[in-house]
């Protein structure tokens, strides 16, 4: 079996997988973060979003050999020892109900507050567009967003 080297939340990690093994196996099997949640497997619901080189990704998609020497943040490597801006405008917007979904939303917004730091309700809708929540906190996460904008 083929080695990989990825640096995941600033941490090198060298695994033994098949190079057709999806990134979000890797990071929930092997190396034991499980904050990024197994949802569709389609790449349709955004749940197992992490960044690749800061962009968003679905790493239920993505294979090893596509993160192989790259930059990983799960939403473990997100937070800061006080919480991310994002997280915190989560609870303090009441954004989560089951929670399935939130640590995909919240690197997707991540990562749409890393391109535009201020954005538009238009800009959240399209960013956002590929999150499910099922049990429909839109309007929530939007203020959420916005929220967090307002702190940087």
């Amino acid at each position: 079996m083929p080695s990989f080297t990825v640096l995941v939340n600033g941490r090198s990690h060298t695994v033994d997988v098949a190079a057709d093994t999806p990134l979000l196996w890797v990071l929930r099997d092997s190396i034991g973060l499980t904050g990024t949640k197994f949802g569709c497997g389609m790449g349709q619901c955004g749940a197992c979003t992490v960044h690749l080189d800061g962009k968003a990704v679905r790493s239920c998609m993505t294979p090893i050999t596509a993160a192989s020497g790259r930059k990983v943040t799960t939403i473990e490597g997100l937070a800061t020892e006080h919480g991310h801006r994002l997280q915190q405008a989560w609870v303090e917007e009441d954004v989560p109900q089951c929670g399935y979904c939130q640590s995909g939303q919240i690197m997707s917004a991540a990562a749409l507050l890393a391109a535009h730091p201020k954005p538009t309700d238009d800009d959240i809708d399209r960013a956002m567009s590929g999150n499910i929540c099922r049990c429909g906190t839109y309007s929530r996460i939007r203020s959420a967003i916005h929220r967090a904008s307002q702190e940087v």
